[in-house]
């Protein structure tokens, strides 16, 4: 855990900074714990200017639009999104709107992360765009109001391997929906802001998601698959980008997008990460001119692994040994992460290869 919380810190610190507005955060500085989420859900809240729910459709065109996979402009689905092929179908805005459909690949619709019926449809939780996302028609059908997670024996799965099952982690053995590994952290990022912004109301809401508090609000075993989710899939480019445009519509951010960090520090502070924290370890030159790292300062006694990683967080060099000078790829260029994984803690920083 405290490898994805360190990435994602590095990630925050130099790859979505200048996104944020200035004094956006700045009632939150300083707090931790439930008292940190209280503090958002003020900030959240105080900016949300909410749109009707046919409006959707038209925030959708920036802000759930295929710039990252096939790049072709249609409509972002993550439930039929696939990441490493061709799509099984392809949507495009407003004309491929349902409608009716007869299975998957007719029509897309706006699809609740939190069920509609768990709120009774009401303004302005039905028109949230921080939660409420395009996907196929059916597929959001088959969903309908089942919680997330995670499923080893489906009973149906869809096109892009989304499946509909009997939950498999400790808690709950009820039907649940697992979607893809690509979009589990997106989606628990979304159910973190849900969390955050409604935190006034969601007491009294009744699904076996939460637990009828303001403060955790969800139970304990859904609360566990999503720390899961948000560690094991770090925020991506296309997350910054649609909390931009989302921002641009709506006037409110999703906080854990920005500062993923905060996921641990309000609901997982065993795993968070200090703020203070120093390294004494130097990285030298840097940037790196001849592909060549170098490291000083570093006990290589307790170092058990460096990554070096690019800015979605894929690992493109793990190094097991040699620690102090280390020969990188000779096609790198521009910036990536070094992670420095110790038998005390998980360290990183920005290298930038020329």
């Amino acid at each position: 855990m405290m490898k994805k919380l360190a990435l994602l810190l590095l990630i925050i610190s130099f790859h979505l900074q200048a996104q944020i507005p200035a004094g956006y955060y700045d009632n939150a500085q300083g707090l931790s714990g439930y008292q940190l989420k209280t503090a958002l859900k003020n900030i959240i809240t105080n900016s949300h200017n909410p749109h009707s729910y046919s409006d959707l459709y038209t925030c959708y065109q920036t802000s759930d639009t295929d710039n990252y996979y096939e790049n072709d402009g249609t409509v972002l689905d993550m439930y039929s999104e696939k990441p490493n092929g061709p799509d099984a179908y392809e949507y495009h805005h407003i004309s491929d709107k349902c409608g009716n459909y007869s299975g998957e690949g007719s029509c897309y619709n706006r699809e609740h992360l939190v069920p509609q019926s768990v709120f009774g449809s009401a303004a302005p939780m039905k028109s949230d765009a921080h939660f409420v996302v395009p996907t196929d028609g059916y597929v959001n059908n088959r969903r309908s109001n089942y919680p997330f997670g995670e499923v080893s024996n489906p009973t149906w799965t869809s096109t892009n391997g989304s499946k509909l099952g009997h939950n498999s982690t400790s808690g709950y053995n009820g039907i649940v929906f697992e979607p893809i590994d690509e979009f589990k952290g997106d989606i628990a990022r979304m159910l973190f802001y849900f969390a955050t912004r409604y935190e006034d109301q969601v007491a009294g809401w009744d699904h076996d998601m939460l637990n009828h508090t303001s403060n955790q609000v969800f139970s304990n075993w859904f609360l566990n698959i999503l720390l899961q989710w948000h560690y094991n899939d770090p925020v991506s480019q296309r997350e910054i980008d649609r909390n931009n445009a989302v921002y641009n519509f709506q006037g409110n951010r999703n906080p854990y997008i920005d500062h993923p960090e905060w996921v641990a520090q309000i609901w997982d502070p065993t795993n968070a990460t200090p703020n203070n924290k120093t390294n004494k370890w130097v990285i030298y030159p840097n940037p790196i001119p001849d592909h060549v790292l170098h490291i000083k300062n570093l006990n290589q006694d307790k170092i058990q692994e460096i990554d070096i990683m690019d800015l979605s967080g894929k690992k493109i060099q793990i190094v097991q040994k040699n620690f102090k000078n280390i020969h990188l790829p000779l096609e790198l260029q521009g910036m990536y992460i070094l992670l420095i994984k110790s038998q005390e803690n998980t360290s990183v920083k920005k290298i930038i290869v020329e």
